[in-house]
């Protein structure tokens, strides 16, 4: 069985990418770790209260176990040697086979160093002859989710078939009633996911599904495994 850590920025960032995929991965037996660089506060209607209920609420819905939070600045994440270290040390206790991150091109400066800092951990939590904490440990592969503020015409590297758990991924980004609500008049994402996931579902034959991106190339065991 996998052990996987998702990476984001902020919470929601993961439901918002890879709801589906997070809830298949569960329902598969696999092991799967959240981690929250930021609390994704301040925002106009949230708290770190509010937020951290809200997003317990939606990591139960996926039936995500654990959900660590860091301490570091929502809007104004770097990737700084103190901010990859915090990261290595969460990788080496973790010891995920699978690290997911954002995608390398987003409008929003903490995606990005989001991406930069999985990258930079996974490689510093390899290393030996340091004062961190934990074994080194280095995930096999990175794969990249599309949590993007662009408007991308992109090219995956796979979709995953999430026609089984797009219910429960809208559900779990509903969960997040400080960021989508009438008062912002913004509830209309939840439209939106569906439609996209809809379209990427298309691709691949299936009603729904997610895409995502990988600087290596994937191998598969069998063609067999290919939809």
């Amino acid at each position: 069985m996998a052990n996987v850590l998702v990476i984001g920025a902020h919470p929601d960032d993961a439901e918002i990418g890879m709801g589906g995929t997070v809830a298949s991965l569960v329902a598969r037996g696999e092991t799967v770790t959240l981690l929250d660089l930021t609390d994704g506060e301040p925002t106009p209607m949230g708290s770190p209260e509010r937020r951290r209920a809200e997003s317990g609420a939606a990591a139960r819905l996926l039936g995500v176990e654990r959900r660590i939070t860091l301490p570091l600045p929502n809007r104004y994440l770097m990737d700084t040697v103190e901010n990859r270290v915090a990261v290595a040390e969460v990788i080496r206790e973790v010891r995920p086979d699978l690290l997911c991150i954002p995608y390398w091109v987003d409008a929003h400066p903490d995606h990005l160093a989001a991406e930069r800092l999985g990258e930079a951990a996974r490689f510093y939590a390899k290393l030996t002859r340091t004062d961190m904490r934990g074994a080194p440990h280095y995930p096999d592969r990175i794969v990249h989710y599309f949590c993007t503020h662009y408007r991308l015409q992109v090219v995956p590297a796979f979709i995953v078939d999430i026609s089984e758990h797009i219910e429960r991924k809208l559900e779990a980004v509903a969960c997040y009633r400080s960021q989508f609500n009438e008062e912002r008049n913004n509830l209309g994402i939840l439209d939106t996911i569906r439609s996209v996931a809809a379209y990427w579902g298309s691709r691949i034959r299936r009603p729904y599904g997610e895409p995502f991106a990988t600087k290596e190339p994937i191998g598969v065991a069998s063609l067999g495994d290919v939809l």
